[in-house]
């Protein structure tokens, strides 16, 4: 197979099929998750700069993660009804003015909620708006490389990020404030340059994947409710594959800092790891993604996910954590690309963007109630019995997915038209 010989020219030129506003995205997405200095160290900040306790810094963080959950409930209208373009420099300016106030005001541990809150609005705008827009550009055949790039820019910026924060925070909070902000703000000044002002007028020209809603009132009909009852299922399902993300977000930095009583900047260690197995793997995986069904798929991603979350219970150390990062990593890249690609594949391009936004609801949900249910945990039982919720939610995860009925991951013609699939996408670029 071609891919396989010759992997450097087959995904640079891919990569160059695509439209140029995806690839300032990509560009853009990796410069603020290079910033994102604060997030991975929020819990580390509260607890040893503000003096809260486990508990408290997971109830904090619980409570201002509502702005996730509002920042996605607000990405797909927003998208709709402004554009994708305003719609992600929004978010990006909310992340930053918010920040900015945890930065600059010294006030009660409520304050800090609702500064946090705002912050993750724009969190929340951000990740919806930006699959949809990849969603509208991408050509179908092309979706899976297009989510795959989009998560190995974000998470090598992942990567870099928490490990310059970790310094950072070492030094100053101020820096690593400043830092997350200043990265927030160019990303904006890249969308502003070069994503298209109005990126919906893909979508609306883009034909229905699976051929049965193409016309705007059909969509309507609750035939057109039950076509995507297989897409809701699989959204809500795949909470269980990101709560262990949330949760080692949380538990994670606790556990080098105080159990194993390590500094902070191991903590940026464990991000870089996860981030070179992503570059190293992300492509090679999806390189042989479409050859399984997207149930296969997922439930391979929550064994990954189990068998990496294991040594965390059963032989908690400084080699397990760096062993089990490299493990679940790869069930994480799994579910990063299949989810996405799926929606895109099976939803009508109208509402694209309102399943966009569920998906990343979930992701809300998810870091509303996995901190602080981790924190009443830890603080009641330790750290063992925390870890092992998190082992045993991918297998509920597994379990569900087994039973869902789930079709092909892609409902799109398979041959590689390039000028018939590339030139729609292109057009909006060069407005």
């Amino acid at each position: 197979m071609p891919d396989l010989k010759e992997p450097g020219p087959t995904w640079v030129t891919r990569f160059k099929e695509l439209p140029l506003a995806l690839r300032v995205l990509f560009l853009a997405a990796f410069v603020n998750r290079a910033g994102m200095f604060v997030f991975p160290l929020l819990a580390v900040y509260l607890v040893r700069g503000k003096d809260l306790s486990t508990g408290e810094a997971g109830l904090l963080i619980s409570v201002g993660s509502t702005g996730l959950l509002a920042g996605s409930l607000l990405s797909g209208p927003f998208c709709d009804l402004r554009g994708r373009r305003p719609a992600l420099i929004t978010a990006l300016l909310l992340n930053a003015a918010g920040y900015l106030g945890l930065a600059t005001l010294d006030g009660p541990p409520w304050t800090y909620a609702g500064l946090l809150f705002v912050a993750l609005v724009g969190m929340g705008m951000f990740g919806p708006a930006s699959n949809t827009l990849i969603a509208d550009l991408a050509p179908p055949e092309q979706r899976p490389f297009a989510y795959t790039i989009s998560y190995i820019g974000n998470n090598l910026g992942m990567g870099v990020g928490p490990l310059l924060g970790g310094l950072a925070a070492a030094y100053s909070y101020h820096v690593m404030f400043a830092g997350n902000i200043l990265a927030g703000l160019l990303c904006a000044a890249l969308i502003v340059l070069w994503v298209p002002r109005d990126s919906r007028r893909a979508a609306r020209d883009a034909p229905d994947p699976e051929g049965a809603e193409t016309e705007g009132p059909a969509e309507r009909e609750p035939g057109g409710r039950r076509g995507h009852h297989h897409v809701l299922l699989l959204v809500l399902a795949s909470f269980f594959y990101v709560a262990p993300l949330i949760g080692l977000e949380y538990a994670l930095p606790l556990a080098v800092t105080t159990v194993l009583d390590r500094s902070a900047g191991l903590v940026g260690v464990v991000y870089t790891i996860n981030s070179v197995i992503v570059v190293c793997f992300g492509l090679l995986i999806e390189q042989r993604i479409q050859r399984y069904g997207a149930k296969a798929l997922l439930v391979t991603a929550g064994a990954l996910w189990a068998a990496g979350l294991a040594p965390l219970v059963f032989a908690f150390s400084l080699p397990m954590v760096l062993l089990s990062t490299v493990v679940w990593t790869l069930g994480e890249i799994i579910v990063s690309v299949v989810v996405p690609t799926y929606i895109a594949g099976h939803v009508h391009e109208s509402r694209v963007g309102s399943f966009m936004a569920l998906n990343g609801f979930v992701l809300g949900v998810a870091r509303l109630i996995v901190p602080v249910g981790l924190g009443v945990i830890w603080q009641s039982h330790g750290h063992g019995p925390a870890f092992t919720v998190l082992f045993l939610t991918p297998v509920v995860g597994m379990a569900a997915f087994a039973l869902l009925r789930v079709k092909s991951l892609i409902v799109a013609p398979d041959p590689r038209d390039q000028p018939s699939s590339s030139a729609p996408a292109e057009a909006p670029t060069g407005k």
